[in-house]
């Protein structure tokens, strides 16, 4: 009887072809991994189904590992990676953020450290409509993000308890592992999974944030707006990432501005239509136009206005950064009526008759 371990064939255990898009491999992944959680699975092979599906997907979601599997196999990954390098970089944040789940403290337990490697870095889209950038100032956002743990005041230690030098690494935050390889033996020096390098761990753990010294939770903050920001552009909120061990990472903003239905802008000029019926064009008028502001504008219309004419009104446009406005541009759509009176005709009629005979050449 051969005693050989049965190969892992990663693509079969995700359940993808092995010309499986990224995008497909990681939905195939965040599936089976809600599937096979402890929490919510409380089969005996749960932990290990969790873990096999969890390698799968470090090496088929890394272009460079994969590329190397299907190569040379799973001797491929095993003689090049060690353990910490096959989850080193992989992104496990991104996967779960949306369902509000601390998978942190599971790959700790599984994996040690390497599967909590990520970017306390948050990158949102941030929807604003011209008359947030009018007002510019103060806006109130809302953020989902892992925040210090109150209890414990985001150190992990339950209150009451104390730190106690790590039995793992022995208080010196590293741990060396050998290996054989096929070009000789090889010693690893890595962090410690257990204290992550801090060479002590607590005595008891918080029991609200089961030690990571954080929690997942939703916040409103209030942010700036620049005047000035562009459709497009990234907004950088330092220290209003997400929190680990003392450090915060920052708040991206990817700013998308709503078309407007009545307004465009153009630098700080500001651009509209005006609405007006054939008589008023032909005579001149004053009309008036509610601005972006809600300010009520008494706009005069000159005689002979044509369909199309613009009228620029100084000073009644977007602010500038320090000081002034630019302008509000008028784009004048002169309206024919769909039927008029017989009266209305029958001067309408005299109308074209004396112009006829008093036309200018």
């Amino acid at each position: 009887m051969s005693s050989e371990r049965k190969k892992k064939d990663y693509y079969e255990i995700l359940g993808v072809s092995r010309n499986a898009t990224q995008d497909e491999i990681k939905e195939a992944y965040r599936k089976l991994a809600l599937k096979y959680h402890p929490d919510v699975n409380k089969s005996k092979e749960a932990e290990e189904k969790f873990k096999e599906i969890t390698e799968a997907y470090a090496v088929l979601s890394d272009p460079e590992k994969r590329r190397q599997y299907d190569m040379y196999g799973e001797e491929g990954i095993y003689s090049q990676y060690t353990q910490e390098d096959i989850f080193r970089g992989v992104n496990f944040e991104d996967i779960f953020r949306d369902f509000g789940i601390d998978f942190s403290d599971l790959f700790k337990q599984f994996f040690g450290n390497y599967g909590a490697e990520y970017s306390l870095d948050i990158e949102n889209d941030l929807d604003l409509t011209l008359q947030d950038l009018y007002r510019g100032g103060r806006k109130e956002i809302v953020v989902s993000r892992y925040e210090p743990c109150k209890a414990c005041n985001g150190t992990g230690v339950e209150k009451g308890s104390r730190w106690i030098t790590c039995p793992e690494c022995r208080g010196s935050g590293q741990i060396r592992s050998y290996r054989r390889t096929p070009f000789g033996s090889m010693v690893t020096v890595t962090t410690c999974p257990r204290c992550l390098g801090a060479g002590r761990i607590p005595e008891k753990v918080c029991k609200v944030c089961h030690g990571t010294g954080r929690v997942y939770t939703t916040s409103k903050i209030e942010i700036n707006v620049p005047i000035d920001v562009k459709d497009g552009e990234r907004l950088r909120l330092k220290g209003q990432g997400h929190y680990q061990n003392g450090q915060k990472g920052d708040l991206y903003l990817n700013v998308h501005i709503i078309p407007d239905l009545r307004f465009k802008k153009d630098g700080y000029d500001l651009y509209s239509e005006i609405e007006i019926n054939y008589l008023d064009a032909i005579l001149g008028t004053f009309i008036k136009f509610e601005n972006i502001d809600g300010e009520e504008i008494n706009v005069e219309i000159p005689k002979l206005t044509q369909n199309g004419d613009t009228i620029r009104i100084k000073g009644k446009g977007f602010p500038k950064p320090y000081f002034g406005r630019g302008d509000l541009i008028l784009k004048v759509k002169v309206k024919l009526p769909n039927k008029i009176s017989e009266e209305e005709k029958v001067l309408l009629e005299k109308l074209r008759e004396y112009s006829k005979q008093h036309s200018v050449n």
